[in-house]
């Protein structure tokens, strides 16, 4: 049913073959792409992904400030420099202010 294949990499440009059992795992998935990257460029990319202080896409994490919650007055994170001529309100306070 399934033959092996010829796949180039996006990453580094490396052909690799996309064996016919990784075929039929894709199609048992339900995965409806062929892989866009070689092997050693997916444990690369997800290596990296995991190293921690960054998501899954790769990007660093948001830099968060101390604040102090203006409805509440609990300490709290914002990921923006307070400037102090606005309030800074904490999560549970942001939500229920803006509720939908």
């Amino acid at each position: 049913m399934f033959e092996d294949k010829t796949l180039n990499c996006k990453d580094c440009g490396a052909d690799f073959v996309f064996t016919a059992s990784e075929q039929q795992f894709y199609a048992d998935k339900g995965f409806a792409n062929e892989p866009g990257r070689c092997p050693e460029c997916r444990a690369a990319r997800k290596a990296a992904n995991n190293r921690g202080g960054g998501n899954s896409y790769g990007r660093e994490r948001r830099q968060m400030f101390d604040a102090v919650c203006s409805a509440c007055g609990k300490e709290t994170q914002v990921p923006f420099q307070p400037r102090g001529d606005k309030p800074v309100y904490c999560r549970d306070c942001y939500r229920s202010r803006n509720s939908w």
